[in-house]
């Protein structure tokens, strides 16, 4: 069995999670949230096992993956946790 890794949310995390939920909900609908917090648990899941899951942005060290088509996820892999960065929009222009 592989280990398992800890993940720890940045403050940055935190807040960028919170403001992708307001604006699903500002556009859509409770379900719509639902979704994205379904999606959003799923990959935790699978990345408290395998911390490399996904690609890395090589220019900072970090990793982001695809919640959906409209957000990312970044994370940082410690040694002995994975680091929640922060949930970006794919639609806009961020450095990541």
């Amino acid at each position: 069995m592989s280990k398992e890794y800890p993940i720890r949310w940045t403050e940055e995390a935190g807040d960028t999670y919170l403001e992708t939920i307001s604006f699903i909900l500002k556009k859509w609908t409770i379900k719509e949230v639902e979704q994205f917090e379904a999606l959003t648990h799923a990959l935790l899941d699978k990345l408290r096992y395998n911390q490399k899951l996904c690609p890395e942005i090589k220019k900072f060290k970090l990793r982001k993956c695809l919640i959906s088509s409209q957000t990312s996820l970044v994370y940082r892999v410690k040694s002995k946790s994975i680091e929640l960065i922060a949930f970006v929009d794919n639609r806009s222009d961020h450095d990541y």
